[in-house]
């Protein structure tokens, strides 16, 4: 049993608040009228739901821990601490992080959790900490390398590692990187898409660490127009209660509104942007719109 792993985030912490305040420092004394930038309430709100997504994972750990524990002691196999299996560990936690990304993009139950992150229409360090409180959507992704033998540990070692990643490259201050970066690793102008609100770079590159998944399995777009940031209907809000439970509230209103059970199912499961087609005479047809044409 792994006992020696560091605490990733906690020991980030530092670094996090250093590397923002640089930030601020610089829109300040460099100010780009095309950059977002930094708004005070945003920035509250985003610092405000990262501390209360520390909160509410802990109160998740509790069952994920005991289900990754369970799986892990029914495997038979086992993958050792070493300074070779951690790379692939990591290489493993950074591909199921990419169809967990992926699917909570596209199945709208999951992207009432993971909105949270995407309603800022700021685009800056303190928007990485703009965490959702209902993280417990994610954990069934990661169950094949439980089942492949890597300890919860040693995977939650991991997923900190992909996340403290990600917060640098939530800026508008850096450029593209050289060409070698730019084609492997997930990047501030490949994050910069992600988070736009553009048909063309809507649900697009959802790599955590790596690009490379996104070329190869298709979600890949390179930054080319600037990006508008937030949701295709932003929610105007800075109450983070709102932030948190905005997109489950308007699930429960379609549910209620439904007329019929596939369409109650439908509306809970398909796309963020699912409803049914407009009546048309003869039409049985359903239509999805862009998965990111999201309710606010």
């Amino acid at each position: 049993m792994p006992t020696n792993l560091p605490d990733v985030v906690l020991w980030s912490i530092p670094a996090f608040v250093l590397l923002t305040v640089l930030e601020v420092a610089f829109h300040h004394f460099h100010p780009d009228e095309d950059a977002a930038g930094y708004e005070a309430k945003d920035a509250t709100t985003s610092i405000t739901m990262g501390l209360g997504s520390l909160a509410f994972d802990l109160l998740w750990k509790v069952p994920i821990v005991a289900i990754y524990t369970a799986v892990y002691e029914l495997t038979p196999l086992r993958i050792p601490l070493l300074w070779w299996t951690v790379p692939l560990m990591l290489l493993g936690q950074d591909f199921f992080y990419y169809w967990s990304h992926r699917g909570h993009h596209v199945i709208r139950i999951l992207w009432a959790c993971h909105v949270v992150h995407h309603s800022s229409r700021k685009f800056n360090l303190s928007t990485a900490l703009r965490q959702p409180w209902t993280s417990l959507t994610v954990w069934p992704f990661y169950l094949p390398l439980i089942a492949l033998g890597v300890h919860p540990a040693a995977l939650a070692f991991c997923s900190s590692v992909n996340l403290v990643y990600q917060f640098w490259v939530h800026t508008e201050r850096i450029d593209k990187l050289p060409r070698l970066f730019e084609y492997v690793l997930n990047t501030p102008s490949h994050h910069r898409v992600h988070h736009a609100s553009q048909g063309g770079y809507l649900d697009r590159n959802f790599g955590g660490i790596l690009i490379v998944w996104d070329r190869w399995f298709g979600s890949f777009t390179k930054e080319t127009e600037r990006p508008v940031f937030g949701l295709t209907k932003n929610i105007d809000t800075f109450n983070p209660l709102r932030v948190a439970t905005h997109e489950y509230a308007a699930i429960a209103r379609d549910v209620r509104a439904a007329g019929s059970w596939s369409e109650r199912a439908g509306r809970v499961f398909r796309g963020p942007g699912w409803k049914p087609a407009e009546a048309m005479a003869g039409s049985k047809a359903v239509a999805a719109v862009p998965a990111r044409e999201r309710t606010g």
